[in-house]
């Protein structure tokens, strides 16, 4: 199993969200966290992201029935 980090362009390319919309959602309790990866780095699982965009939609597809 190969576990893919990105850092927080790629997060914001792949949501649509702004940087602080991201940030905003992690303190909210609505977003996946961050893992550090230095003092000033952080970067996301690659699969949370993409569960996170999945279950959206599922979100989206139930709230539109």
């Amino acid at each position: 199993m190969s576990i893919k980090l990105i850092r927080i362009k790629d997060v914001m390319d792949r949501t649509g969200l702004a940087r602080s919309t991201v940030y905003k959602y992690i303190n909210e309790g609505k977003f996946p966290k961050p893992i550090k990866l230095g003092t000033r780095a952080v970067a996301w699982v690659e699969d949370e992201i993409d569960t996170w965009i999945q279950e959206s939609i599922e979100r989206r597809d139930i709230d539109s029935v």
